[in-house]
């Protein structure tokens, strides 16, 4: 089976070498080539343009950094994936979006007599690697069941939870509580910095206690390590994309008539740390930023 994947950022790049892994046939394509030289090493297939991927593939994997991107790599004349011909072909969108963009794709794939199933998924490079990832699934039940082999090679977990807009919902809300953790997190260290308590003693009893999440407890030696004065760590998702993730969030609640004080300060805390020239580092990052700020 050939799969297509467009957007090779460090998930899709993760996502790629596993379905290699799996014997998969990968076509690939990204806006810029230089993501692309070792995805080719590893066996993948350049493509030139969205379109000319579809070409040759039997099912498309996108993964992309906002609708806007989205809308370009579906729509744009001439290169587009919609500018041929797409019958009979699946399209698993993964993007972090807005249930809206994926329900408009939706139609427009459906028109042209090709299959949309959308599935942003839980986790980051590491369990994308492995195959280890949590799918959240909106789709129709035939276009789900054709999707449901090849998200099996990807995914731990395949949750099909309703039609299409669904997926998207429901990630929003799986990623909510995470993204504000991390602020939370650096706020509650900053009410301890002053007790100059050993960091490996401090994060060992913080991730002993209810308030500590399970993406903590994973990651606690690499707190320490931080704390410690270590260099920072390759970001697998970075300050930028968690607030692009944050204000989606809001986007939507704002369209439902929902109120979110807690993404909306959030988002505040975000653009600060981005400001002060952190968007590509890692989630820990600002944790330790906000700590940062009570020594001052």
């Amino acid at each position: 089976m050939k799969i297509g994947l467009i957007g090779t950022g460090r998930m899709g790049k993760a996502i790629v070498l596993r379905l290699l892994d799996k014997g998969y046939q990968v076509l690939v394509w990204n806006r810029t080539t230089d993501k692309l030289k070792d995805l080719q090493t590893a066996g993948a297939v350049l493509a030139q343009t969205p379109a000319a991927l579809t070409q040759g593939s039997d099912a498309v994997i996108s993964i992309l950094t906002n609708a806007e991107a989205q809308q370009a790599v579906f729509e744009s004349p001439g290169s587009g994936i919609l500018s041929t011909d797409i019958r009979g072909k699946l399209f698993i969108e993964m993007s972090t979006v807005r249930p809206e963009s994926s329900k408009a794709l939706e139609r427009k794939v459906e028109a042209l007599g090709g299959r949309f199933v959308e599935s942003p998924v839980g986790g980051t490079t590491g369990p994308a690697r492995e195959g280890k990832l949590f799918a959240f699934v909106g789709a129709t039940p035939e276009a789900f069941a054709a999707a449901q082999p090849l998200l099996s090679d990807l995914c731990r977990r395949v949750e099909h939870v309703g039609p299409v807009g669904a997926g998207s919902s429901l990630k929003l809300a799986v990623n909510l509580p995470l993204l504000v953790f991390w602020q939370a997190f650096g706020e509650a260290l900053s009410l301890v910095s002053h007790l100059n308590i050993p960091p490996e003693r401090l994060i060992d009893i913080l991730a002993d206690t209810p308030g500590a999440s399970g993406a903590f407890k994973a990651r606690s030696q690499q707190f320490v390590a931080r704390l410690q004065g270590q260099p920072p760590f390759n970001a697998s998702f970075n300050l930028f994309s968690i607030r692009k993730d944050l204000q989606t969030m809001k986007a939507e609640a704002e369209s439902l008539g929902i109120s979110v004080p807690v993404v909306t300060a959030a988002i505040q805390a975000y653009d600060e740390a981005v400001r002060s020239g952190l968007e590509d580092s890692d989630s820990i990052e600002q944790t330790l930023y906000w700590r940062s700020k009570a020594k001052k």
